[in-house]
């Protein structure tokens, strides 16, 4: 009943939406991964075996889109979800997981993080509800207990 996540054209029209914060993406694999020494290079980190975010199951976006302008191609071999599956994948094999940075720092705990070797826009974070959920007291006192840790963040 409650969804924190990126906007995006296929979001049902209808939902409640408030921006929580700015974010940017980053890859992430785990300690001990080619990835994890060294230099990432946008060609370095093409070559790998990426797991793709996507609730609609495309496998594009705009890293994909950066990735071309050196001629480059990332390999997507399983698309997921959520950030949270990505990066529990991530961390039990030699897949790269780009997720946004500070929406996930927890998860990341343990994990190699480093900066996409491409330009990549910012995204904007936000909290997203169906709008059966606007008056209910609880609903309305949780809302308001992310808005105040996300701010805590900025």
């Amino acid at each position: 009943d409650l969804e924190t996540g990126v906007v995006a054209q296929t979001t049902a029209p209808e939902l409640r939406v408030q921006a929580l914060f700015r974010d940017r993406f980053i890859g992430v694999v785990r300690m001990g991964h080619p990835l994890s020494q060294g230099e990432v290079t946008p060609a370095r980190y093409a070559a790998g075996r990426h797991v793709y975010v996507s609730r609609q199951g495309v496998d594009k976006g705009p890293i994909d889109e950066s990735l071309k302008a050196f001629g480059l191609e990332r390999k997507i071999v399983t698309i997921v979800g959520g950030f949270s599956t990505a990066l529990a994948l991530a961390r039990a094999s030699d897949l790269i997981a780009s997720v946004p940075e500070r929406h996930t720092g927890n998860l990341r705990a343990g994990m190699h993080s480093f900066p996409i070797p491409v330009s990549t826009p910012e995204i904007t974070v936000s909290l997203l509800w169906h709008p059966r959920q606007d008056a209910d007291p609880a609903h309305r006192w949780l809302r308001s207990h992310i808005r105040d840790v996300c701010a805590a963040l900025r």
